[in-house]
């Protein structure tokens, strides 16, 4: 049981970060290597507890977005509505965002802002974790254990690494100045408001 609790509170950690934290799936897979846990435990423990660290931190963002001035809020707002009118699209995307190898936090720091409702975004992130987890603890037994600590070390020295966190946390403060509200037209709550 204290590894169970050991794994949760590593990847919980690492997934409030909102940047360059270690890849969860490096966690993943040393787990994998360095313990008698069952694959299927490693998976369900590391995908619920990198649900809930993206769910976390959306919701920390969601708390910051009450300093942002009144033209960001109306932004915002923008974009919570069109997200909002488009439901399947933007879960369908999330789906396969999930898969993917790539950083998740600015997409949920982002969802987070804009006031998105979280639940059905978490319950994506986490089925694609389930599989791409299932796919990386799988393999672990394929990896050597050095493999894992190059991961880590790659996952903050790695030019291509920091290229891409810089330019996902670029993307995220470069949504904060499109004016949304002229891209999409003013919310519901501020059509009136001049």
């Amino acid at each position: 049981m204290t590894n169970y609790l050991i794994l949760f509170a590593v990847i919980f950690g690492i997934n409030l970060l909102p940047a360059f934290g270690p890849p969860t799936w490096s966690i993943i897979v040393l787990f994998g290597l360095n313990s008698d846990l069952p694959l299927v435990g490693i998976v369900v423990t590391g995908a619920l507890a990198a649900a809930l660290g993206r769910f976390t931190l959306a919701h920390g963002f969601r708390l910051l977005a009450k300093y942002v001035s009144q033209k960001t809020r109306r932004n915002l707002a923008a974009v919570r509505e069109a997200i909002m009118s488009r439901k399947r699209h933007g879960i369908a995307g999330l789906a396969l965002f999930a898969v993917s190898p790539l950083p998740s936090a600015q997409l949920f720091a982002a969802v987070g802002l804009a006031g998105v409702p979280l639940a059905a975004f978490t319950v994506a992130f986490f089925s694609g974790r389930l599989v791409s987890y299932t796919i990386y603890a799988g393999s672990a037994a394929l990896i050597e254990h050095s493999s894992t600590g190059d991961a880590f070390r790659e996952s903050f020295s790695s030019p291509v690494g920091i290229a891409v966190q810089i330019l996902l946390l670029g993307a995220l403060v470069a949504m904060m100045r499109i004016n949304w509200e002229k891209v999409l037209g003013p919310a519901t709550e501020y059509r009136d408001q001049p």
